[in-house]
């Protein structure tokens, strides 16, 4: 059974940065896409950011410029360096590693943008 365990959440000032990290237990070679979902109060969860199965990396058009994802294979963990942070950045924000059976997803992490 795969487990996902998130951090790096918090709260930071409109302009601020955070970077989130997502470790899985065992090897990470196995998945065919990883990465990074949001979820706000009231809207739907979306993509935010994406590794996919050939190699390339996908960002939400609302985060261009301002997120990159990243891994470090040896650790098993993805990360999302988020910077110039909006407050429509708010939300819960999840990591998912999906292989040919399933998806797997992390427990969540809040991040809180003031303005």
């Amino acid at each position: 059974q795969v487990q996902l365990v998130g951090s790096g959440g918090g709260l930071v000032q409109a302009g601020g940065s955070l970077r989130l990290s997502c470790a899985a237990s065992g090897s990470i070679f196995r998945f065919l896409d990883m990465g990074w979902y949001r979820q706000a109060p009231g809207k739907q969860r979306e993509l935010v950011a994406g590794f996919t199965s050939g190699g390339s990396t996908n960002y939400a058009d609302s985060v261009k410029g301002r997120f990159t994802i990243s891994r470090d294979d040896a650790k098993s963990t993805i990360y999302l360096q988020m910077n110039s942070l909006k407050s429509e950045d708010t939300a819960v924000y999840y990591c998912n590693f999906r292989d040919l059976l399933r998806d797997y997803w992390g427990q969540g992490t809040q991040v809180t943008v003031s303005s």
